[in-house]
């Protein structure tokens, strides 16, 4: 059945107002960095949920809206997290990446140590939601990749707008998340983000992004 069709309208901005905004916008997601030093300064909880909310007004394939978001701000469920993300961790630096993929993060200066994990208030995991059961129908998502990568690149931008730090942690694989926060095997690991406020002593390296004419193309 066709869903019912509402009305839908934009404030109009005048061409220099939206020049103005952009280049702010600009300006502020420029001094976005992934934080791998976290203060342990609290964050309150319906902060968090307020963040989930706007990453949860992304469009999504068919309207399935296939992520599912879990807080964790328990320092047992943390510690087990950091343990999980470890061991794989261990195993990625000692001989599962390939020495190209090693190469490539030595600029960033990374390692199996993931003390952060712990450190930081809250630790969100996104989960990719391939299907669902809704009555005794099962429906597929669709896009499910693309939709949870938007969802979750709107909560990134949404923390920074509010002053807090993230990190996109990804330990491969994530089956240990699954399991340690009770998701079901429609659901997989997309996303570990600890959330918080940078240490007082945080440093990141200094990487440039590529000039916008390297990413854009006019036509063809």
């Amino acid at each position: 059945m066709p869903a019912e069709m509402i009305p839908y309208t934009l404030p109009e901005v005048a061409a220099e107002v939206q020049d103005q905004r952009a280049e702010a916008i600009l300006c502020e997601m420029r001094s976005r960095r992934s934080c791998r030093s976290f203060s342990d300064r609290s964050v309150p909880r319906a902060l968090i949920e307020k963040l989930v909310a706007i990453a949860n007004t992304a469009p999504s394939g068919a309207n399935r809206q296939p992520w599912h978001f879990v807080a964790v701000d328990d320092p047992e469920i943390k510690r087990r997290i950091r343990e999980g993300a470890e061991e794989e961790e261990r195993k990625s630096y000692g001989g599962r990446m390939p020495r190209e993929w090693l190469d490539a993060l030595e600029p960033i200066g990374t390692d199996a140590d993931k003390r952060f994990l712990e450190i930081a208030p809250w630790l969100v995991a996104i989960f990719r939601v391939d299907w669902e059961i809704v009555g005794e129908a099962k429906h597929k998502s669709y896009y499910p990749i693309e939709s949870v990568g938007i969802a979750s690149g709107m909560f990134l931008m949404a923390c920074h707008q509010v002053g807090l730090a993230t990190l996109t942690h990804t330990p491969s694989p994530m089956r240990f998340l699954r399991e340690i926060l009770g998701r079901g095997e429609s659901e997989k690991p997309f996303l570990l983000i600890p959330v918080g406020y940078p240490a007082a002593d945080c440093v990141v390296p200094d990487l440039p992004k590529k000039d916008v004419a390297q990413v854009l193309q006019w036509n063809r």
